[in-house]
């Protein structure tokens, strides 16, 4: 599965904050690094399709070959890990990772406890969302995303929150995870060490690409 961006390019109020070309591999991992502002967000939202209409979206996304520009979100099969877990809080651990079980699944209960084990998380299915630590949330977050079986992987700055230690454990199984599944991913960031960790090719949302990996 390879995640294409053909001439994709992104405009607001006349200026053009994002031109990519570019073919993401299976277990590839690309990043876009810039400072805050300078339109990395903007391509998450045009290759997902939750840009709202003041911004002005050409080119095309392609998934596997099959053009989805066009279509909604939920059908892309374009998973997203945000910075904040956004886990629901009136729902157990087991709840949210049962809300992106697709509907067709019909072992949900050993899916779930299954994944809870791939991340070291097992037994916490009853468990409140408050009552996790932040890098135990992050990991519920990181299943959830993967349990709804993407075919691409968008992550927008999913480590800037978490502590030194946390974030490097999490990098590791983020990107271990996708590589394993062989999912082309698109990492935004403005941290180094984040694209240095992620060991691929790293461009500005411009295509460009950055020195910013230089001593």
């Amino acid at each position: 599965m390879t995640l294409r961006l053909e001439n994709l390019t992104v405009t607001l109020a006349g200026r053009r904050l994002v031109a990519l070309d570019l073919t993401i591999g299976p277990g590839e991992i690309v990043t876009l690094m810039a400072p805050s502002g300078a339109g990395k967000s903007s391509a998450l939202g045009a290759i997902i399709g939750t840009l709202p209409p003041d911004f002005a979206v050409t080119g095309r996304v392609l998934l596997g070959g099959r053009d989805v520009t066009a279509l909604p979100t939920r059908l892309r099969r374009i998973g997203l890990l945000f910075q904040d877990d956004l886990l629901f809080p009136h729902l157990s651990v087991a709840g949210n990772l049962g809300f992106a079980l697709p509907a067709r699944m019909t072992d949900r209960s050993a899916r779930i406890d299954s994944a809870l084990g791939s991340a070291g998380l097992a037994g916490f299915g009853p468990r409140d969302p408050a009552t996790l630590s932040g890098g135990e949330r992050a990991r519920v977050a990181l299943l959830r995303c993967l349990l709804a079986e993407p075919q691409a992987l968008l992550l927008d700055e999913p480590f800037s929150r978490l502590d030194t230690a946390l974030r490097d454990q999490m990098r590791s199984l983020v990107f271990d995870r996708a590589r394993n599944l062989g999912l082309p991913v698109l990492l935004v960031t403005h941290d180094i060490e984040d694209a240095r960790a992620a060991a691929g090719p790293v461009l500005d949302p411009f295509g460009t690409a950055t020195s910013s990996l230089s001593p």
